[in-house]
């Protein structure tokens, strides 16, 4: 291995690279790995000039089997949008018509080539994914990014997500980094730190750059200095002063600082008009040789001048001008003067092409500029536009911010200012957002002061969901027009609806609510669902409950179309489940996540599948459910969000897994506060009636209706929960008033679920004359809805309730039906309750065959995966959907085959399709209402 030493004369020739055959044996290891179908990333991480590149380039060097991508961050491109990327793919480019069109598309929208759309990230990385596995199925691809740490955030994002998915591929990610723990998803990865030289080593590497017979002394001062940098050992041991002595540097001074010093010494020894030349080429990071010489002749300069800076070793002349190193750019650069930087600058926008690159055009101009330019300014605002029409918003907010700093007029520069605000609370920084409205309202007054406000309080809202900010938020909220103030309220009421834990938040704000007075017809989608919200937490239920089937009937037509935003399409999903509407809640959900995916949505098509597994668990299939909530934590793996469990606690709760419960809450720090959320109230009380802990459900349906009574949301689902246990340990009164809020429910919407649910309740509570009327009533209802978990349960109750009336034979009927549905469906521990008393009974319960579920050995991956081949997905669909490569899909295909022993997909249909017809139980023939009684009582509410 060589290490290229100064130019320019200094030197022997070429300079031993000494040591690092570790470090080597790491990335060679990666390659090989890489090329046998095993790819993976590797972040070479270590200070400036510590050897980073060049111990990449020399296990680079070597690949002649292999497409070596390259690219490299620029301190000055940070803010271009997918600059780092663009330069990656451009090489591999072409390949893209191989790709899915929806990836293609975005591929081309973000690089410029086609139609201004706004993909999301993850499909642009999915997208450079797809490209990456086109270019590897000829040859193994090995992609570098050195000076990972400057590249713009947008490339970050999206190298960051295809390093993270190549496990099944022929591609190697190699991440050169100054201090990866600095750079967002760079920490994560695997870490090769490079150290500096031993003092052996680095004396062995500075006598092969120096003459001999230098003085000892001074040999032991650069070792000293050096630190066993080689960069520095390099330059220092070139750094003559007079009579052949190195000049003097402060003995204790950092590497990077005195390697900086290093070069702008050099640079000062050149002629003027070589340094101007020089300052030209280091505000143009692209090395584009052909703009430089059209930037240098506007100037009157000569480009040629820039051999004499090769000659000193400061930078490489080729195909492309490089620098020697990063570091000597960035000192360079902000060594020369403002208005030499600001000539370089305009001289470089004048010679861009505004058809080919207007942004980058722009952002010179922008650097060229002294002081207030509304015209620079406008072109600005319109580069923003491009970037957010690309999904850079990042790269937006810069532009914008750059514009607000060149506006003239204050009224202007303080709306770009908020503008730019809302960009980057759309690209995640928020706290970088509050700064700029900090400084927008400064300079804003009536009306426009009280939008910054607003958009001040949500982002603190959104920063830590902390009493203060709600305050703040409603605060702002009551100083707005009605129909923005409504909109405001909406968003804070359902942001601290499941975890409000401060009891009667809600209630007050309520209450400030209402004094904005009812909204004008018509009402809009966010209107109803804001007195719906209203209504359901202030007043008693059958008077909410109207207001509740409004919201959820207009904010669906007749063809299922809905317009709101998706945390408002969320808040129908979960009226219609508290209204117990379970047609209603199938059509939302499933349109939901249809809508999502249409729009390729990502960042909402978690929560969309959350909510759609929720319909999955009512309805007995808590397979189904499980996998849908599978493909939303792959989701949010990908995105890189913080995992929501609540829904995963109901699956568990409903599934009789304690101990996964109880494993769900510890990962997810949930244990230990004094307050628990709606949703996991629901789920513990759900969960101890499942195991018969009924003690231990009443205390947390109790602890729901607490909440309720308060002025606090509570999942109306925990009231049914409350009568079973409350009846259990022989809590009457608390059982009789929970009956009379489900009968109120009832009588204000008698949908099948919810009579069913009020006639349950009556018969569990025992005072009726006829209970057996109203147990077989209940089931009846049950039966014409969609909710089959909850009418296996209504059979599970009967059942007990038949054998403790002494009607043996009739009971055993009734729990074994119920044993099998809920086997059947994975509820294990109401299964089991309804097992022991059937053995209780004088009947041994029927065994799960082994074989019920034929897919029980996958992984939650496998099985993910292997339902979606099943029903029609090819690999490169299946891989779209769940953000992997092709390959990595047929990789745990080909797993799960191994483990069902089977060779085809239609071997495997036939698999799926049997594991599906076990989770639907009522649909097997004992499941059957097979009571003793001809006919049925007809039910106070039973429809037509």
């Amino acid at each position: 291995m060589t290490e290229k030493p100064p130019s320019g004369g200094r030197g022997t020739g070429p300079v031993a690279f000494v040591a690092r055959e570790d470090e080597r044996s790491v990335i060679d290891r990666l390659l090989a790995e890489a090329a046998a179908g095993r790819g993976g990333p590797l972040v070479v991480a270590g200070e400036a000039g510590i050897g980073k590149s060049t111990l990449i380039d020399m296990a680079t060097e070597a690949l002649d089997e292999y497409t070596v991508l390259r690219t490299s961050g620029a301190a000055f491109e940070q803010n271009l949008l997918y600059a780092a990327l663009h330069q990656l793919c451009a090489p591999v480019l072409e390949r893209r018509g191989k790709l899915p069109s929806v990836q293609r598309e975005a591929l081309e929208a973000v690089f410029g080539l086609g139609r201004q759309t706004s993909p999301e990230p993850l499909t642009v990385g999915l997208a450079v994914l797809g490209l990456l596995h086109e270019v590897a199925r000829k040859r193994p691809v090995c992609c570098v990014i050195d000076d990972a740490q400057w590249i713009d955030d947008a490339s970050r994002q999206v190298l960051v997500f295809v390093a993270r998915r190549v496990e099944a591929e022929r591609i190697a990610m190699v991440f050169a980094a100054r201090d990866a723990a600095g750079v967002p998803g760079l920490a994560a990865l695997p870490q090769l730190a490079v150290a500096g030289l031993g003092h052996e080593d680095a004396r062995r590497l500075l006598g092969t750059a120096v003459r001999s017979g230098l003085d000892a002394e001074l040999v032991e001062r650069i070792l000293a200095e050096a630190a066993g940098n080689p960069l520095a050992l390099l330059e220092f041991a070139h750094d003559d002063g007079p009579f052949g002595v190195p000049r003097a540097r402060p003995a204790l001074s950092p590497v990077g600082t005195a390697l900086e010093a290093q070069f702008v010494h050099r640079f000062e020894q050149l002629p003027r008009d070589t340094r101007s030349v020089v300052v030209l080429a280091a505000a143009e990071p692209v090395g584009d040789l052909s703009l430089l010489r059209r930037a240098a002749q506007l100037l009157n300069l000569d480009p040629d001048a820039l051999s004499a800076a090769e000659d000193a070793g400061l930078l490489e002349l080729g195909p492309r001008l490089r620098f020697r190193h990063p570091l000597v750019r960035s000192a360079l650069y902000t060594s020369a003067t403002p208005g030499l930087r600001r000539h370089a600058h305009g001289a470089l926008a004048e010679a861009t092409d505004a058809a080919t690159d207007p942004d980058r055009q722009v952002w010179h101009r922008a650097h060229a500029v002294v002081g207030p330019d509304e015209n620079v300014a406008s072109e600005l605002e319109r580069s923003s536009e491009r970037a957010r029409g690309r999904g850079g918003f990042v790269a937006a907010a810069a532009f914008m911010e750059r514009a607000a700093q060149l506006s003239p007029e204050a009224g202007r520069q303080s709306g770009r200012l908020i503008a730019a605000a809302r960009l980057r609370l759309q690209a995640g920084s928020p706290a970088t957002a509050r700064t700029l409205v900090a400084k927008a309202e400064l300079r804003l007054k009536d009306h426009r002061r009280t939008q910054a406000r607003l958009l001040r309080a949500r982002i603190d809202f959104q920063l830590g969901h902390t009493p203060q900010a709600t305050a703040a938020l409603i605060d702002v909220a009551a100083q707005l027009p009605p129909d923005q103030a409504r909109e405001a309220y909406l968003e804070a009421f359902a942001s601290i609806m499941f975890n409000d834990n401060r009891p009667g938040l809600l209630k007050s704000l309520g209450v400030a609510i209402r004094r904005q007075g009812r909204p004008r017809a018509p009402a809009r989608p966010v209107d109803l669902l804001l007195l719906a919200l209203l209504d359901q937490i202030t007043l008693p239920v059958e008077q909410a409950v109207p207001t509740m089937l409004g919201a959820v009937t207009a904010c669906r037509s007749a063809t299922g179309t809905f317009t709101g935003s998706p945390w408002q399409m969320n808040l129908v999903c979960q009226l219609a489940l508290d209204l117990r509407d379970d047609k209603a809640l199938r059509e939302v959900t499933d349109q939901q996540v249809e809508v999502a995916r249409g729009q390729g949505s990502l960042s909402t098509l978690p929560q969309a599948l959350r909510y759609q597994a929720l319909a999955s668990i009512a309805g007995g299939r808590l397979a189904e459910a499980a996998d849908i909530l599978a493909e939303g934590h792959a989701l949010d793996e990908a995105a890189g969000t913080v995992r929501v469990i609540g829904v995963d606690l109901i699956l568990a709760a409903f599934r009789g897994d304690a101990y996964h419960y109880s494993e769900l809450k510890r990962l997810m720090g949930l244990d230990g506060r004094p307050r628990e959320t709606a949703g996991e109230q629901f789920a513990r009380a759900v969960l101890h009636n499942g195991l018969g802990n009924h003690d231990a459900a009443l205390r947390a349906a109790l602890a729901a209706r607490s909440r309720h009574q308060e002025g606090s949301y509570c999942i109306w689902g925990v009231y049914p929960e409350l009568v079973e246990a409350a009846v259990r340990v022989g809590r009457l009164q608390e059982a009789a008033d929970a009956v009379d809020l489900l009968e109120r429910q009832a009588r204000a919407n008698p949908a099948p679920w919810a009579v069913a649910e009020w006639l349950r309740g009556k018969a569990l509570l025992g005072r009726a004359e006829d209970c057996d009327a109203l147990y077989r009533d209940a089931i009846d209802h049950f039966a014409r809805t969609g909710v089959h978990l909850y009418h296996a349960r209504a059979r599970l109750v009967y059942g007990e309730w038949l054998d403790g009336e002494g009607r043996r034979a009739e009971a055993r009927v009734e729990l074994r039906a119920a044993q099998e549905m809920l086997s059947a469906a994975g509820a294990d521990g109401f299964a089991e309750r309804a097992a022991r008393r059937l053995r209780a009974a004088g009947e041994k319960p029927r065994a799960q065959e082994s074989d019920d579920d034929p897919l029980a050995v996958l992984t939650a991956r496998e099985r993910l995966i292997v339902n979606k081949v099943a029903a029609g997905g090819s690999s490169r669909e299946v891989a779209a959907a769940l953000f992997r490569s092709p390959r990595t899909i047929d990789t745990h295909l080909h797993n799960a085959y191994r483990k069902l022993g089977i060779s085809s997909r239609q071997q495997l249909r036939t698999l799926s399709g049997r594991a599906q017809d076990q989770t639907v139980g009522e649909r097997r023939g004992p499941a059957a209402f097979t009571g003793g009684r001809q006919g049925r009582p007809r039910s106070p509410l039973a429809g037509p």
